[in-house]
């Protein structure tokens, strides 16, 4: 279900956006001179706790030139340039997100890389006749509603052919000594509210028929952090 802004109905930037967006994340995603304060790197770096690079290499790692790409959601700083670059001329990558401001920002990133296509859609609903090697969600999970969750995790697993990647760079559940817990503790409590189901569920959860695919993870930072790999199980 979407909804406009109420405050705002004629506003385009706020046109077909999902009304949790325009409820919780407004002041992050939604609208466009926040959005512009926002996207750039050092933002980026200081809201990863500095682990910024180590988790785009995550992503970065995974990606072989002539690759094809589907990312399900924009994100701050140069990643998606990053992703094009390695991708490269021979490949093609897929960059959706359902918020205008998120789209004008990626199409002036990536405007110089025609193999790059970004679209505006949900990232649960997205279409494409393109067979993707790697699919991405870098980020995304912790800010939906669980039910949006399960959502988006079951579009990616079915959307992912055989012998390809799904790839969930996200939150975890940290460590009881890593002191970082505590101030994501009051982050989620005042800005996040949907992001601490990731402390209490594997992603996996999140996937109506988890049984059919391989899971692997592993967390950085002192379980700050969580990297899945997700491929098809082998049939019998």
């Amino acid at each position: 279900m979407t909804q406009n802004h109420p405050k705002l109905p004629a506003d385009p930037y706020y046109e077909g956006v999902p009304g949790y967006m325009t409820d919780v994340y407004d002041w992050a995603y939604v609208n466009p001179k926040r959005v512009n304060q926002l996207d750039h790197n050092m933002v980026v770096k200081v809201l990863l706790f500095g682990n910024d690079q180590r988790l785009m290499r995550a992503y970065l790692n995974e990606i072989e030139p002539g690759m094809k790409v589907w990312q399900v959601a924009h994100v701050y700083g140069d990643l998606v340039r990053k992703v094009a670059q390695k991708v490269g001329q021979e490949g093609e990558f897929h960059l959706c997100d359902i918020t205008p401001a998120q789209i004008e920002h990626a199409q002036a990133k990536l405007a110089l890389y025609p193999w790059a296509k970004v679209i505006r859609s949900d990232a649960a609903t997205y279409q494409s006749a393109q067979s993707f090697d790697l699919i991405c969600s870098f980020f995304l999970l912790h800010e939906v509603p669980d039910d949006k969750k399960c959502s988006i995790v079951d579009h990616m697993l079915s959307a992912m052919p055989d012998g390809g990647k799904v790839l969930f760079v996200d939150y975890h559940r940290p460590s009881l000594w890593q002191p970082i817990r505590w101030i994501l503790k009051w982050v989620n409590a005042k800005l996040e509210p949907f992001a601490e189901a990731l402390w209490t569920n594997e992603i996996s959860h999140y996937a109506s028929h988890a049984d059919q695919y391989h899971w692997q993870k592993r967390t950085i930072f002192g379980g700050v952090y969580q990297i899945v790999t997700v491929t098809r199980m082998p049939q019998p």
